[in-house]
């Protein structure tokens, strides 16, 4: 997708040419004709990686209609008499001509979409040869002598008609040969050969590509394109094999900027950017990326918006969450009068220069589509191209020896960024990866003192403990223990939190969570990122994650309980303004109170209090509630009629369930319909002859 000025979007080589309004005055859309060809003669500085001369051919004809629109401004300026209509007809057919050609320059000098742009060379040329001929046409129509117009100036009309009309608009012959010369390299891939150097260095000439950072563009681009690609349900067989080949020329680029550019600390062109990036660095000085996420989908967002209570969530995620149903602001609960949804212009800005000084490669499977769609995309998200399995058979090979072999601190250092980032891309990926032996170097990273070096190792764990067989490696070569060691002592945040949701990943193995649970640094590790001042809520939310996970395993019960959880949770949920944890912290605190230990060490720390007032706060979100409600009941069932006693006492808790029923028991009715019936039952038993025949196995002070 392209970001115009104005914060729109719109596709690659898509020409979204907007007709002036009929009642225009001919002198402001003059001004505005004379702004488009501005605007497309400023590119002639770029680099443009495809049709090189059908762009010079577009900007001589330019140059020639500015000549022409300025002495017609001057005809309008100096007399009485206004312009024929079918002149200013004329003028606004060329005025969507100039829109489109505007459009079609700007995309052949995108940085990001050269190689795309080079692979699209006929079509390219295509709609150079369809303006082309627009231009022609429309001027030919042009009345030269109604309009009082010098005598040079109609010889020039009339020379770029002819110009136009005669121009030989075709496919540049070098685009040709750079273009197979892609398709054989692609074809290598596919055999998982590695492809001649001097045909690679052909390609990346031509485009204009010099150094590793060049790469990540082309590669953030292109997934972005997949992602759209995958989304556009209506022709399917064509997108099949559009995915297909954008894959492979990711999986290219993935192979240029890994062994390629290997040198890039050492390239001195990189120093080109240095001058770039000073101007932003203040700017994004002391960005936490995780306050880029959207509270929703917890992904950078890749188009903030704001919504009515003032909160920022990525346009996709809120638009599925209001489609849903829900009117409310997801992380105050809150009502919402109307869903008009306004671009968050500031924080987008902050993301592009993050993602661009980090080379974050962003993967946007979900753009808010239906359900169905979704769906789509999910089948779908694994249908690499063999060239695509190929780079990755490749590169995870090269890598691992990279990491095992890398001499230098500058290599082993940009070898793990690499790991890092292809650990993003795809299950295959990781998968190749975890076969080539690069979790055991991996490990040994986490301990190593460069806090780069060390965040981009547990990163790319992180990534690789979503794979079964990289689960089984890391637990074979001790990282379990090593994971908790980077989660109490690792030099960033950033890693900490990566570190705990792994732990989250690799707990969902009984085996692994029981050893995970072992380890007495583990639960009083996450209780740190919990309750510490200097973790964001997305490292707490990582912490209160992976406690979850651990008590999947009944014997990590009583070491979540012996560690202090419950204290830490119910203070956390206590000084929450945003209510964003209070969901997962009610979560782990009902899984506790399963029990009757739990029960009485949530009792005990004033739980059932704060739950009741939980309850019937209007505030909180349904997720919160559903949460709220489980508590309760446990803590019902185990602490017998003493806790339901102290309910029945609460004149707000019965309105407080009715109300959550009516709102279909925010997702789970049937424990909201069994603590109602508890409580009645309680009563009746309470009003009658017979004493309660709840349990009561130990005394619990309630309140």
């Amino acid at each position: 997708m392209i970001r115009t000025s104005a914060g729109s979007a719109r596709r690659i080589l898509s020409f979204p040419a907007v007709q002036p309004c009929e009642t225009i005055p001919t002198l402001t859309l003059l001004n505005s004709l004379s702004q488009l060809a501005g605007d497309i003669l400023s590119y002639r500085t770029r680099h443009v990686s495809t049709n090189r001369r059908n762009v010079r051919e577009t900007f001589r004809q330019i140059n020639n209609l500015v000549i022409v629109l300025d002495e017609i401004r001057i005809r309008v300026g100096s007399s009485d008499r206004p312009l024929p209509d079918s002149a200013v007809l004329i003028l606004s057919e060329l005025h969507v001509i100039f829109q489109k050609l505007k459009f079609l320059v700007e995309d052949c000098a995108r940085d990001g979409a050269r190689l795309w742009m080079l692979m699209n060379s006929d079509q390219v040329s295509g709609h150079f040869r369809v303006l082309t001929r627009s231009i022609s046409n429309t001027l030919d129509a042009f009345p030269v002598r109604s309009t009082d117009l010098p005598r040079e100036v109609n010889e020039l009309i009339d020379l770029v008609v002819r110009q136009t009309r005669k121009a030989r608009v075709q496919p540049d012959p070098d685009d040709k040969r750079v273009v197979d010369c892609v398709g054989r390299i692609l074809t290598q891939f596919e055999n998982r050969v590695d492809p001649d150097p001097d045909e690679i260095t052909r390609v990346l000439e031509h485009v204009g590509i010099e150094k590793w950072s060049d790469c990540g563009k082309q590669i953030r681009f292109i997934e972005e394109e997949i992602g759209t690609e995958r989304l556009d349900i209506t022709m399917e067989e064509k997108n099949k094999t559009q995915i297909e080949l954008l894959s492979g020329l990711m999986g290219f680029m993935f192979y240029c900027r890994c062994v390629i550019f290997r040198c890039i600390n050492k390239d001195p062109r990189d120093d080109d950017d240095d001058d770039k990036v000073a101007d932003f660095r203040d700017l994004i000085h002391g960005v936490n990326p995780d306050d880029l996420r959207c509270p929703i989908s917890m992904e950078i967002m890749s188009d903030p918006v704001v919504i009515g209570t003032g909160h920022t969530y990525d346009r996709s995620s809120i638009s599925r969450w209001f489609r849903s149903g829900n009117l409310t602001c997801p992380k105050t609960g809150r009502s919402l009068t109307n869903t008009e949804l306004v671009d968050n212009l500031a924080v987008k800005h902050v993301i592009k220069l993050y993602n661009s000084q980090n080379g974050v490669v962003l993967t946007e499977m979900d753009r808010g589509r239906s359900k169905r769609k979704t769906r789509d995309v999910r089948r779908t998200s694994e249908q690499l191209s063999l060239a695509a399995e190929g780079v990755g058979k490749l590169l995870a090979g090269f890598l691992a020896g990279e990491l095992v072999n890398g001499g230098e601190v500058e290599d082993i250092g940009r070898a793990v960024r690499d790991v890092s980032v292809l650990t993003k891309t795809s299950i295959f990926n990781r998968s190749c990866l975890v076969e080539s032996g690069t979790v055991d170097p991996l490990l040994k990273l986490l301990r190593s003192e460069d806090h780069d070096v060390q965040k981009n190792a547990m990163a790319a764990l992180l990534n690789i403990s979503k794979n079964i067989a990289g689960k089984s490696k890391i637990a074979q070569n001790g990282g379990l223990g090593i994971i908790v060691e980077v989660l109490n002592d690792g030099m960033r945040s950033e890693t900490r939190q990566n570190a705990a949701t792994a732990l989250f990943y690799l707990s969902a193995v009984g085996d692994y969570s029981r050893l995970i649970g072992e380890n007495p640094d583990s639960i009083p590790g996450l209780l740190n990122l919990i309750k510490g001042c200097i973790h964001n809520d997305f490292a707490k939310r990582n912490a209160l994650m992976a406690i979850m996970g651990l008590l999947m395993q009944q014997d990590n019960h009583w070491r979540v309980l012996a560690g202090g959880a419950v204290p830490v949770l119910l203070d956390l949920m206590r000084s929450e303004d945003s209510g964003e944890l209070t969901a997962e912290s009610m979560e782990i605190l009902a899984k506790l109170a399963e029990y009757p230990d739990g029960t009485i060490a949530v009792i005990r720390r004033g739980g059932l209090k704060l739950a009741v007032k939980i309850l019937g706060s209007p505030e909180v979100s349904p997720a919160v509630k559903k949460s709220c409600v489980a508590l309760l009941l446990n803590l019902c069932t185990n602490g017998g009629g003493d806790v339901v006693g102290a309910l029945v006492k609460s004149p707000l808790v019965m309105g407080s369930l009715y109300t959550v029923l009516g709102n279909g028991g925010c997702g789970d009715s049937k424990k909201t319909s069994a603590l109602i019936r508890m409580i009645h039952e309680f009563q009746e038993r309470k009003t009658g002859s017979t004493e309660p025949v709840i349990a009561r196995e130990r005394f619990v002070h309630a309140w």
